[in-house]
């Protein structure tokens, strides 16, 4: 059944003895997990690596914790183990910038606010509840050491590939790092960490954001970190409509336009090192409308 692995038919099987397997879609895709949707109703994921057992079990604490605090519909676990979880699937498609700007400016607004009003109630979750929950660090969290340190790789494994004017790009874009003008201090926070378009689900019916999916990432970091993946995903001027309903954003504005300007390096770092062509593609397709550290903007 499109090459799905036996194993994971019985596994599934096995949990839900009377299941009918009518429709199965396999994604493979994933880094950490191989999925299998059953019958647009029922998401199976399996971990691959052995690695990947603890980011699921920290992804448990978080959801267990999120889904008290959040609006919006996110992945409830049904039936847990070390290495496999499922969950009903949660209907919608990627919330794409070209969806996004196609839409009236009524449901634009609407949309927006639900999704900056999704970013406030995370990031205003109170840390004792996330330390009685035992929820750790974000995988996405970096330190200034962090990003000195991929300015110094960047510059070693990537330079020799670029053009003069992509160099001097990388290294204005890192000068307010390297001297300290630009401040990285923030207070931690839960952040979902990997928010591209395709986790956040529109139901283009109800003209609304259905649900946001995948906490792999999530846990303690830098609340810049998720607007950063805003500005890629949309571009300043959509990300600037979600003052009103996250009134931090002001605060920490030019801590993401640094760490939106280093994904794309972030990812031809990784593609370059283990020779995979799709990771050198990875941010084909995301906005560029982002401005330089300091500019100021916004209503």
């Amino acid at each position: 059944m499109n090459n799905i692995p036996s194993s994971y038919l019985d596994k599934i099987r096995a949990v839900y003895n009377n299941i009918s397997f009518d429709h199965l879609d396999f994604i493979q895709d994933g880094m950490v997990n191989d999925v299998v949707v059953v019958n647009h109703e029922l998401v199976c994921r399996f971990v691959k690596e052995d690695w990947g057992k603890e980011i699921l079990s920290h992804e448990a604490k978080v959801l267990e914790v999120v889904q008290r605090y959040i609006d919006l519909p996110v992945p409830r676990f049904e039936h847990l183990e070390t290495d496999f979880v499922t969950y009903r699937y949660l209907k919608g498609e990627p919330l794409s910038r070209n969806t996004l700007l196609k839409l009236s400016e009524t449901v634009q607004a609407r949309v927006i606010s639900q999704l900056a009003t999704y970013h406030q109630q995370l990031h205003s979750i109170p840390t004792q509840v996330l330390a009685t929950a035992g929820v750790s660090s974000s995988g996405a969290a970096r330190s200034r050491e962090d990003w000195l340190q991929l300015y110094a790789e960047v510059q070693e494994t990537l330079f020799p590939y670029l053009w003069r004017h992509q160099q001097t790009w990388i290294h204005e874009m890192f000068a307010p790092v390297v001297s300290g003008e630009l401040d990285l201090s923030y207070t931690p926070v839960l952040i979902h960490g990997d928010l591209p378009v395709y986790h956040i689900l529109f139901d283009p019916e109800l003209q609304n954001i259905s649900g946001i999916i995948d906490f792999g990432v999530s846990g303690l970091g830098d609340p810049a970190c998720d607007i950063a993946t805003q500005l890629g995903n949309y571009g300043e001027n959509i990300v600037w409509r979600m003052a009103s309903d996250y009134p931090m954003l002001r605060h920490l504005i030019d801590r993401a336009r640094f760490w939106v300007g280093t994904l794309e390096l972030q990812w031809a770092l990784m593609g370059v090192k283990y020779n995979d062509v799709s990771l050198l593609l990875a941010h084909i397709g995301c906005a560029r409308e982002v401005q330089p550290v300091g500019t100021v903007l916004g209503g």
